[in-house]
């Protein structure tokens, strides 16, 4: 029973902590699928503030160092497509990939929630993707 107890706390710890280590599988894609299709929305209402917010902080600095303008104006100035529906995500710990129709996004889990690392991405054969939109 204390044993119980005790990896009950741990789990309250862990997702207190902003770890998340207690949610299912399932729930982790869920959460996935869902800031991606944040981001995809945002992008399609021309809500780059509303996009910013949901990219991760290393992005974000990337973005507005690249461009010498805040986020919200780098984004616009990039102009991404959005990518259309959610086909399929895969969760590798802290880290994701959602799939879209005509896009991919990378994504990492951080205190504050799922955040999109990497955007307008393409795979290519034997070799990383090639995102443009990405942290440094």
């Amino acid at each position: 029973m204390a044993g119980r107890a005790c990896g009950v706390a741990v789990c309250l710890l862990l997702a207190v902590g902003g770890i998340g280590g207690c949610a299912t599988p399932a729930e982790r894609r869920d959460d996935v699928r869902d800031t991606a299709a944040a981001f995809q929305a945002a992008l399609g209402a021309g809500a780059y503030d509303r996009a910013c917010a949901v990219l991760a902080p290393g992005t974000v600095e990337e973005l507005e160092s690249s461009a010498g303008s805040p986020c919200a104006e780098a984004l616009r100035a990039e102009s991404p497509v959005p990518g259309g529906a959610v086909r399929r995500t895969d969760v590798y710990g802290n880290q994701a990939r959602a799939v879209l129709s005509t896009d991919t996004l990378f994504l990492s889990h951080f205190a504050s929630g799922w955040k999109v690392v990497a955007a307008g991405c393409e795979p290519r054969p034997g070799q990383p993707y090639q995102c443009r939109i990405k942290g440094g």
